[in-house]
């Protein structure tokens, strides 16, 4: 009985790891996705500042001309 008892609990043991190790590959998994789309909002945010101040400055050579 004892025998059994250590198995189960081995057993156990050994689905919990699993369980655990997966929601934290979940977890890392999130982040990453995360912060791909912070750094694509990122990027995304700075061409367009980007686009006004080439368009200003086109502008403004238009003007002098």
């Amino acid at each position: 009985m004892l025998r059994k008892t250590e198995d189960l609990n081995e057993t156990q043991t050994e689905v919990f790891d699993i369980l655990v190790g997966f929601e934290e590959e979940e977890k890392i998994s999130r982040k990453k996705l995360a912060s791909r789309r912070a750094l694509k909002a990122r990027r995304a945010i700075e061409q367009r500042f980007e686009e006004r101040e080439l368009a200003s400055h086109i502008d403004e050579c238009w003007l002098d001309d």
